[in-house]
C-alpha cells in the first residue's frame, strides 16, 4: 500500500492545502494529514478544532486520514510505516527551507520528500494571510473551504 503524509499546522486549512492533499490522494493509496503540534505557538484554532475542520474538508476524498502529532515528523512516519512526505511549494523561497528539511528528514530516517508545485491560483496563499484578511473583513470565500469560512467569520466577528 502506497502511503504518504502531508504535514502542517493548518491553522486553518486553505484551498491551497487542499489542492496539494487532493493531488497527493490521487497518487497514494492513503494520505495522512499530520496536524503538527507546536506547544510554543498559540493558534487561532485548537488542534482538535483544526482536525475537525480538516476532516470536514476532506470527507469526500475517501483515502485521507487526519490526526495530530507532537514530535519529529520522521518519527510519525516511522510509527506508521510512511515512506514519503508530500509538501507543496508556492515559491522559490519555500524551496530553500523545504530542501533543508527534506535532506534532514532523509538523513535521519530515509523518508523521502516529494514536492508538488502549488496551483498558481494559490501561490500567494498562507493560513496567516487568510487570518489577517479575514480579521479585517476581507473576502476570503474563494480561499478556504466553506466550513473554515464559517468558523473564521464566527471566531473573528467584531462586536
Amino acid at each position: 500500500m502506497r502511503r504518504a503524509v502531508c504535514p502542517g499546522s493548518f491553522d486553518p486549512i486553505t484551498n491551497g492545502h487542499l489542492d496539494i492533499v487532493a493531488r497527493a490522494s490521487r497518487l497514494y493509496d492513503v494520505v495522512h494529514i499530520a496536524v503538527m503540534i507546536n506547544k510554543s505557538k498559540q493558534g487561532l484554532f485548537t488542534v482538535d478544532e483544526r482536525i475537525a475542520l480538516i476532516e470536514e474538508s476532506v470527507k469526500d476524498y475517501g483515502n485521507v486520514q487526519v490526526e495530530a502529532f507532537h514530535g519529529l515528523l520522521v518519527d510519525y512516519c516511522k510509527q506508521r510505516d510512511i515512506p514519503a512526505i508530500v509538501k507543496g511549494l508556492r515559491a522559490v523561497s519555500d524551496f530553500d527551507y523545504e530542501l533543508q528539511m527534506a535532506q534532514m528528514n532523509n538523513g535521519l530516517s530515509g523518508v523521502e520528500t516529494l514536492f508538488i508545485p502549488t496551483n498558481p491560483a494559490y501561490s500567494f496563499l498562507s493560513s496567516s494571510l487568510v487570518k489577517e484578511v479575514a480579521a479585517w473583513g476581507g473576502d476570503i470565500s474563494h480561499l478556504v473551504p466553506e466550513v473554515v469560512l464559517r468558523e473564521l467569520r464566527q471566531r473573528l466577528a467584531r462586536p
